[in-house]
């Protein structure tokens, strides 16, 4: 048989040596993030190529910040963001979990367990894992809930924003419940975040209702009305402009005032549809005619133009409205109901506030500079997620490493009754999730191996009813039980963390041959001349 390569152009890598070169790229990537994790986590300093700066301790946010080139790496960073999309909050502990899962598997491929065999022992571990993790969980009422909100924060900013970003992301969540056939919902999206430079963090609120920097087109418009009808135009009200190159040849002055009020009279008959229809509060998309403001007045119809097509969403989605794109299509199944609508002047700024039947709110953000208003932006995002997770699933389970540990002496009493090598697996998965506690010790200024060990001894020395409840204190710098301390969080947060990396963890495992195509510069072809 011949010898010449099939795969021309084309760096290969197989066996141990792929598995290795990835393992490598995710324990870097883990590396990245590694000292972010904890109340005693640091914070990264990121810069992009247009010389911004922006500092964060957010684990998603410096992954997705970064060029990462290598394969695994994007699979690992993918599998953080869809963490931080559903749960909003472990995207960092989801990385290192990945990370150390991969490490130990490599010391079992090393001892000649195949990498197959680790991926079931995986798969066995993380179904047993889950499991148990519902048996860690307890009931929560509000109090408990605004603990796992303020949780989610650690780390981000001092402790009187976290408390106060806390308990604005509660009331937030709470004003955007609605009950539906699957449950309580509670939609992150309906509440809008609108950041004011100036003042302290501390000045930061919240508002029943939409927020918008806009002021009404007429000042005899009323700036305040009590309830209503809103109509919401994906367009404007204007004079039609004329398609095209056209020139008109007017011959006499008569045929210039005739076309002009045929324009005016256009412009009357879609107010008179407004009137019609019973519209209060009328809002566009785009321009409305110097014309049609006092027509509008004197309709007694409150009027704002060039909305955003975000904001005109938000309130079609609190109004139970349907955006129109022209006033002769609408009618009075397109219009929605508000129950205030006013005009606040902050800051020398005239905002327009409009409060929903179906609920929301506006968080108004502020900060002394523009890097501490946009940590203020992402921190109440995050809270928020977690805390409309929390008012539909009120299932909390402690943290500061308690739950893993936990779940690690489970899983090894589980691994006891797995007779083949996949029991190897579970090992090493139990293994992995001792990260936690160990780089928050490490965070801590503590040393890693002795503070797990004492945290595994406290909770197999304390009663059953308080022992998987005992996780690292890293200000008292020793064991403690978390739900005296106030150290909780909700349940999808750990469970989605230990689902996403154990399938990032598997794919890179399944994999055993990496091809690189050469993508050298080539030159064109260029024809010879005769």
């Amino acid at each position: 048989m011949s010898d010449v390569p099939i795969l021309k152009d084309t760096d290969r890598s197989t066996g141990r040596g792929a598995l290795q070169k990835n393992i490598q790229a995710a324990l870097a990537l883990a590396g990245a993030v590694r000292s972010t994790l904890g109340p005693r986590g640091l914070d990264k300093l990121l810069i992009d190529d247009d010389g911004r700066t922006m500092v964060t301790n957010d684990g998603v946010t410096v992954l997705e910040s970064a060029k990462v080139e290598h394969p695994v790496a994007k699979m690992i960073i993918n599998a953080s963001s869809v963490q931080d999309k559903i749960a909003r909050d472990g995207t960092t502990s989801t990385v290192l979990l990945s990370a150390e899962m991969l490490q130990n598997a490599w010391h079992l491929v090393t001892q000649g367990v195949h990498p197959a065999t680790i991926a079931r022992g995986f798969r066995m571990a993380e179904e047993h894992a889950r499991s148990e993790l519902s048996a860690l969980s307890f009931a929560s009422d509000r109090s408990h809930q605004l603990l796992a909100t303020k949780t989610c924060l650690t780390g981000k900013g001092h402790e009187s924003m976290q408390a106060l970003l806390a308990q604005l992301a509660l009331d937030a969540a709470e004003a955007v419940l609605v009950s539906t056939e699957r449950g309580p919902q509670a939609d992150p999206t309906r509440v809008k975040i609108l950041p004011q430079s100036g003042g302290t963090i501390g000045d930061s609120n919240l508002v029943t209702g939409l927020v918008l920097a806009k002021n009404r087109i007429h000042k005899d418009m009323p700036r305040h009305i009590k309830g209503g009808k809103i109509l919401l135009i994906d367009g404007g009200i204007e004079r039609r402009s004329m398609m095209g190159s056209v020139k008109l040849n007017v011959t006499s002055t008569g045929v210039l005032d005739a076309f002009r009020a045929k324009e005016t009279e256009l412009l009357e008959q879609q107010v008179a549809q407004l009137k019609s229809l019973g519209v209060d509060l009328l809002a566009c998309k785009e321009g409305i005619d110097d014309d049609v403001r006092m027509m509008l007045t004197d309709a007694g119809i409150k009027a704002f133009r060039r909305v955003a097509r975000s904001d005109l969403d938000l309130l079609a989605r609190g109004c139970g409205a349907t955006l129109v794109h022209d006033v002769k299509r609408a009618s009075s199944a397109d219009l929605g109901a508000f129950i205030s609508s006013k005009n606040e002047t902050w800051a020398g700024t005239v905002h327009w506030i409009v409060e929903t039947e179906e609920g929301g709110a506006t968080f108004i953000a502020r900060g002394s500079t523009e890097a501490v208003l946009g940590e203020v932006e992402r921190s109440f995002a995050d809270a928020l997620g977690v805390a409309c997770q929390l008012v539909e699933d009120a299932r909390l389970v402690a943290g500061g490493g308690a739950t893993q540990v936990a779940l690690a002496r489970r899983l090894r009493r589980y691994a006891e009754s797995i007779p083949g090598r996949e029991q190897l697996g579970v090992e090493a998965f139990a293994d992995a999730l001792e990260v936690i506690p160990r780089v928050l010790a490490e965070n801590a200024g503590l040393d890693p191996i002795d503070t797990l060990l004492n945290l595994v001894a406290a909770q197999s020395n304390a009663p059953a009813s308080s022992s998987d409840h005992i996780g690292l204190d890293v200000i008292h710098r020793k064991p403690e039980n978390m739900l005296t301390q106030g150290v909780i969080e909700p349940l999808l947060i750990i469970d989605q963390g230990i689902t996403g990396a154990t399938e990032a963890a598997i794919s890179v495992l399944r994999i055993d041959d990496v091809l690189w195509a050469k993508q050298d510069p080539v030159m064109a072809d260029v024809p010879e001349m005769d």
